[in-house]
């Protein structure tokens, strides 16, 4: 019986249904190739385990993606407190896991027709997402499935939401981000687009509201997770819906005022340069700038490197970068990598308030402490003073200690005479 029992559960697993990741698929030839480059035998090795590995994949029957189920994983695991967002995918909600007590992000899709391309897009995020893995400067992801033909992500929850939606703010309050804060937002999502190209993906959906904000939680000053930099607020990318493949790419066309199809085109070899394209236009609409135009004067100014007019002044090393951003020729914007390492990004900075602030904390804070240790010594020293002169006091007093004294002196006196 048992046998026959073992017997059908291997039957039921090797009928089981399972996606086809196309971006799994391409990292594993990326890496088969680029680490055999110089041994023949090693290229062999690697070329038989990438077509084992793809047969594997390919021999598995196609998973659908809306599986109906009475018990909902989404109702029976989270706690929804709030929705946060809604978009083309779907909506977004603030969620407790009954389990860690931790919140999370969860995408609740619209229905998705099997077939759609709703649906391809859907899969195609969490595609990008499960090959990417854990970066600082991307949204993590943790799980997703799907319930009643409805997709559902679950990913890492930012606490201060997007940067389109703090662009919406300083415009309400006319308060905008200094040249300090636009560096570092420039510094840390070109971070995370080396990244996502270092995989040979794109994200061709570069956009304020496509990058998400997290505050580090600061105690006196300093950063609980131990990071001793100033950057207590990080930016991370998210929305990897149009992600694609930088050798078989698949377009779909995003914002139209960050990335237009014609740009697509001329780019098709080149597709990280369109994301380095689009982040000089989100870094300028958060410099406080005029929306970016979709189409007229205004655009074609800026794909003839004419900066907007922006509320604060640049310093022109750092316009002189954001024009090399959206150059008209794509050989001529730096990429990703070359951003995380530009002298501009990386020169030191005057800081802003608050850093500024915090290090006068900081000194203060050491002075108090010199000043109590100046004391305690104070108070040391005082006490061995007082010790001493009562020591001496005490022996003058005393008859025998006087006598005795007085014949050391005298025996020193008749040696000395001899």
């Amino acid at each position: 019986v048992f046998q026959r029992q073992s017997g059908r559960r291997r039957r039921r697993t090797r009928t089981s249904r399972v996606n086809y990741n196309p971006f799994l698929h391409a990292a594993v030839a990326h890496a088969a190739t680029s680490e055999s480059k110089n041994r023949k035998r090693a290229r062999r090795n690697n070329s038989f385990i990438y077509l084992h590995l793809t047969v594997q994949i390919l021999c598995c029957p196609q998973r659908k993606t809306s599986v109906g189920s009475r018990l909902s994983r989404y109702t029976s695991e989270f706690c929804e407190l709030e929705m946060i967002g809604s978009g083309e995918f779907g909506d977004v909600f603030k969620c407790v896991k009954r389990l860690d007590g931790c919140i999370y992000a969860i995408k609740y899709s619209r229905k998705l027709l099997a077939g759609s391309v709703a649906e391809q897009r859907a899969l195609q995020e969490v595609y990008a997402h499960a090959v990417l893995g854990q970066h600082p400067h991307v949204v993590r992801y943790y799980s997703a499935w799907s319930e009643d033909e409805h997709m559902l992500i679950q990913n890492e929850y930012c606490n201060r939401g997007t940067l389109a939606d703090l662009i919406t703010q300083n415009q309400r309050t006319l308060t905008f981000l200094s040249e300090t804060h636009l560096k570092d937002l420039l510094l840390q999502v070109s971070q995370g687009l080396r990244y996502i190209h270092s995989a040979s993906l794109v994200h061709m959906d570069i956009k304020p509201s496509n990058i998400y904000i997290s505050q580090r939680v600061v105690v006196t000053g300093t950063c609980v997770n131990g990071d001793a930099s100033d950057r207590n607020v990080v930016y991370k990318i998210g929305n990897l819906g149009h992600v694609t493949h930088v050798s078989h790419a698949k377009v779909e066309e995003g914002d139209s005022r960050y990335i237009l199809t014609i740009l697509v085109l001329q780019l098709y070899n080149g597709l990280p340069k369109a994301d380095v394209f689009a982040l000089a236009l989100t870094v300028i609409s958060a410099s406080g700038a005029d929306e970016v135009p979709r189409t007229g004067e205004g655009w074609h100014a800026i794909w003839h490197s004419q900066l907007p007019h922006t509320p604060r002044v640049l310093s022109p090393e750092f316009q002189c970068l954001l024009k090399l951003m959206i150059h008209p020729d794509p050989e001529c914007r730096p990429t990703a990598s070359a951003l995380t390492k530009h002298p501009v990004l990386l020169a030191p900075s005057t800081p802003d308030i608050n850093v500024l602030r915090q290090r006068i904390y900081a000194e203060k804070l050491k002075t108090a402490l010199l000043l109590k240790e100046l004391r305690d010594v104070q108070l040391s020293t005082a006490t061995a003073e007082d010790s001493i002169c009562h020591s001496a006091f005490t022996c003058s007093a005393d008859p025998r200690c006087t006598n005795f004294l007085r014949k050391r002196m005298s025996r020193s006196l008749s040696l000395t005479m001899l």
